[in-house]
């Protein structure tokens, strides 16, 4: 059952709650929750949401993983699927599909439980391996902070080949970077 659309603009509105001149930026995914029958299906052009999970640990560094298909180091995250129950709930599925990290490892970066630290739109190359033409995601990025003690990395050999932690500053999404560090330091202090 794909996840309903007032779930969805109800997490887009209180992201522009916190970015309210984004809201133009942000068409696209208006215009396929007005319009596509699924916006969350990975069929649907010309683009569709997606979601991934932004882990903090505790020296201020992001998790990102090496993507096969892209060759990019991009934080874990990827399409939703038929059983997510919520987005924050796919970012986390995709969080331990990608890298092993447990939903129980995390917790909601304070102020954002439920709400992205950002949304980005961004094109991808057609898949001819997939059969997807080129197109759009709509990725809604939940902010996580890792707990402390250690954390094993388990990538899954299928979709992604490495991963490294990089300071706010290397972020590799540059719209991310600049609401990292922004955050206050006492944001960043686990509470698990």
């Amino acid at each position: 059952m794909a996840l309903s659309r007032t779930h969805i603009r109800t997490t887009v509105e209180a992201y522009l709650a916190h970015n309210p001149g984004e809201r133009g930026a942000l068409a696209p995914l208006f215009n396929a929750l007005d319009g596509a029958p699924d916006p969350t299906s990975r069929s649907t052009a010309p683009g569709h949401i997606t979601c991934g999970a932004i882990v903090i640990n505790n020296r201020s560094e992001v998790l990102h993983i090496r993507h096969k298909v892209t060759a990019k180091m991009l934080a874990p995250g990827g399409h939703n699927e038929a059983d997510d129950i919520s987005l924050v709930q796919a970012a986390l599925r995709e969080l331990t599909e990608e890298a092993g990290i447990l939903p129980t490892a995390v917790s909601p970066l304070p102020g954002f439980d439920g709400v992205p630290i950002d949304i980005d739109i961004h094109d991808i190359d057609a898949n001819p391996a997939k059969n997807e033409p080129a197109h759009q995601h709509y990725d809604l990025r939940f902010p996580f902070l890792l707990a402390v003690g250690p954390h094993a990395v388990t990538l899954q050999q299928d979709e992604v080949t490495g991963y490294e932690w990089r300071p706010f500053s290397l972020t590799s999404s540059p719209s991310l970077r600049g609401k990292l560090t922004l955050l206050p330091p006492d944001h960043l202090r686990p509470s698990i």
